[in-house]
Parts: structure tokens; C-alpha cells; sequence
């Protein structure tokens, strides 16, 4: 089944730069109706309405301040929306940091605030309470399929989204709810996340430059190259898939990878 993003209700999180801005960007040439840009960069994120309110017509995407951490910022985001538009067809769960120092505000911004808001956007949508249906994007790494030391925390929060994201999305869950929940799993990109000043270690031997040194040694994608991954596997992903994109490659779907990885771990049972 092909999905396309014409006509459709948007929200997506950390979305004022970077690859959530080329999202939504690439999702308003694609069609949509309207997209919710949610982040806590208010300057960027007024920024961006103005301008593509300018050029694809007022009132095509409107700015929400929103920490993700904060419950009550984000479910007032969603309401509004709902209010404004009258229905939510998409949800991108895009906001995350790379930062292990400040471990609880990364499990929080990366793991938590998407549980949340992927809850809420099912408890809005699904077909067997009264929704129309819709999809959940759940953003996660290459991180998740890897193993390293040098940044712990992120790499599991990163895994715990996609196992999430999968547990959620199965097909017999998907059937009750008629609410597809994808994952798609970004390679190292050249963006703002992978910068000195934003990464940090539990490990105080372990620099932010020793962590971008390591990071430059991996091949980085273009931040347009990723959000057009995503874009491409919402139009093509059941519920319940994972999707990798990376080294500026066309998006792949890895599903049966992962299955059978998990497969392999689970033979003991």
C-alpha cells in the first residue's frame, strides 16, 4: 500500500532545525495540508513559519513552543492542533539530543517525551475509539543497531525507541487501531546534534572532541539526504517496519534484519 502526505495534518517534534526543518519542508512541497512545528527554539522556529507561511500560503504551518519533556506543553500542542485543524493524520517524534552527561534530560528528551507523545497521537487517532486512523514516525539511529562504550545512554535510548516503535507497530495491534507506527533510523548526519559543544561522556576522560573525533571517522549523510529517507518510508513503511538511511543512500527498509536479529536473541526462549 502507498501513502502519500497531501492534505494531511503534521506534527513534528524538534523541528525547528536541522532534519526536522527539512521535513517539514520537504512534507509542504509534497502537499500537506498543515504542519505543527514544535521545538524550543523559538528564533528558528518563527523563523521558519514566516517563511514557509510566505511562500506556500498563511497558515500552512504554525510554530508551537514545546519542550517535550514538559507533559503539559506537549499535550496542549496536540490539542490546539486538534482544535485548529480537526483532526491529526501524522506525528513525527523527531526531538533528541546526544549528550550522556546530562543523562536524565537525554532519557527524557529521547526515550520518554516520545512514549508520551506516541500514546497521546494513538489515544487521538485510533480507528476503535472514535479516530480516523493516522501514522507515528519514531525517530531513531544507527546507534540503535550498533554497540559502543563511548556514549552509553544514547545508544540505548536510541535501541529502546526502536524496540518500542516495533512492540507498538505490530500488524495485529496496527489492525485494531488502524494507526501505523514506523521507524526510521538515521546514520550519522551532518547536523548540529554531532557538534563538540553538544556531546558529552558519562566518562570524564572522554572529551566532547575525543567523541567528535570518533563520530568524524564515520561517513555523514547530508540533512537533506535523511529527511528525504523519511519522507520516502512514510509513503512505503506497514507498521511495525524499520527503515535505515544513511551515507546519503536511498532509504532502505531493514525490517526483516531486525526481526531476525531479535529472532536470534530470543532462541533461548
Amino acid at each position: 500500500m502507498s501513502y502519500e502526505w497531501r492534505n494531511k495534518v503534521v506534527m513534528i517534534t524538534g523541528a525547528a532545525n536541522g532534519i526536522g526543518a527539512c521535513v517539514v519542508k520537504l512534507v509542504l512541497e509534497e502537499g500537506a495540508k498543515h504542519i505543527a512545528i514544535l521545538d524550543v527554539d523559538e528564533t528558528s522556529g518563527n523563523l521558519l513559519q514566516d517563511e514557509l507561511n510566505t511562500k506556500y500560503g498563511f497558515g500552512k504551518t504554525r510554530f508551537y513552543y514545546c519542550d517535550v519533556t514538559n507533559d503539559d506543553q506537549l499535550i496542549a500542542a496536540f490539542h490546539s492542533l486538534l482544535e485548529e485543524k480537526g483532526n491529526i493524520d501524522v506525528v513525527i517524534n523527531n526531538a533528541a539530543i546526544m549528550n550522556d552527561k546530562v543523562y536524565r534530560k537525554e532519557i527524557e528528551i529521547n526515550l520518554t517525551s516520545l512514549v508520551t507523545s506516541t500514546l497521546k497521537a494513538l489515544e487521538l487517532m485510533r480507528v476503535d475509539e472514535g479516530g480516523k486512523g493516522g501514522t507515528i514516525v519514531n525517530v531513531s539511529s544507527t546507534a540503535a543497531l550498533l554497540q559502543s562504550s563511548l556514549m552509553p545512554v544514547y545508544f540505548g535510548t536510541k535501541a529502546a525507541v526502536l524496540q518500542f516503535s516495533n512492540c507498538i507497530g505490530k500488524e495485529k495491534y496496527f489492525t485494531k487501531t488502524g494507526v501505523r507506527v514506523l521507524t526510521v533510523c538515521f546514520g550519522p548526519t551532518t547536523t548540529e546534534l554531532v557538534k563538540p559543544t553538544k556531546l558529552g561522556s558519562l566518562d570524564k576522560n572522554v572529551t566532547p572532541e575525543i567523541l567528535a573525533g570518533a563520530l568524524a571517522t564515520k561517513i555523514h549523510q547530508k540533512i537533506e539526504s535523511a529527511a528525504a529517507g523519511l519522507v520516502a518510508a512514510y509513503k512505503r513503511g506497514a507498521s511495525g517496519s524499520t527503515w535505515l538511511a544513511t551515507r546519503d543512500l536511498p532509504v532502505k527498509d531493514i525490517t526483516d534484519n531486525v526481526v531476525r536479529a531479535y529472532q536470534i536473541l530470543g532462541e533461548f526462549n
